[in-house]
């Protein structure tokens, strides 16, 4: 068995999130050993997503590649969406999430990235004029701000509200609080803080 390609796999593996080095050394010793077309099947999938799929041009959600290159993902080519809102993401990951949840049926951006002073991430690494395009295109009349309650997450919320401040829009955060089914002692202090901001009339 060459020990080398065994590492080199292990470490690409190891790339993803929640996967450890044991984690990927099982599953790479798996597909060597059960005797299945597994990995010439895996990475022939890889390179076809790789080929297909890209952030798409409007919004930054993941989109099938078009012929003509401008690609644009099934949200956006969806009419019966309200493009008098607009949420705005951190990742990918996020739309899924939401759209989940079934309740938000306005349009999307994700910006790909957050405001991290500590990882050298300034405003001009973010897509402000892409969003500002995407908002007068759809005239939008709401901006959810839906980046996660963390401290990179709640700064760049608190930029984008200044630079959209003056447009006549809406600007709204999600609210944030103790999930269902949760117990307050395992509750970080950010999260009780909102909660008990967010509180309402019963």
């Amino acid at each position: 068995m060459n020990q080398v390609s065994v590492r080199r796999v292990v470490q690409l593996l190891t790339r993803l999130p929640g996967v450890g080095e044991r984690t990927a050394t099982r599953y790479v010793l798996h597909w060597l050993t059960d005797g299945g077309n597994t990995p010439r099947e895996l990475a022939e999938a890889l390179l076809v997503l790789a080929e297909s799929v890209m952030p798409c041009a409007d919004c930054g959600n993941l989109a099938e590649r078009a012929h003509d290159g401008a690609s644009l993902c099934a949200l956006c080519m969806d009419n019966r969406r309200d493009s008098a809102l607009i949420c705005v993401v951190a990742r990918v990951q996020d739309v899924t999430s939401l759209e989940r949840a079934g309740t938000m049926r306005g349009r999307y951006f994700v910006l790909g990235r957050l405001l991290s002073p500590l990882e050298g991430i300034g405003p001009e690494a973010l897509p402000l004029e892409r969003l500002k395009t995407f908002v007068a295109k759809h005239g939008a009349q709401e901006i959810i701000l839906a980046t996660p309650p963390s401290v990179d997450g709640e700064a760049t919320a608190l930029w984008l509200k200044r630079e959209f401040e003056g447009e006549g829009l809406a600007i709204t955060r999600i609210a944030s609080g103790v999930p269902h089914g949760g117990d307050l002692e395992y509750a970080d202090p950010i999260t009780l803080g909102r909660a008990l901001q967010g509180r309402r009339t019963l």
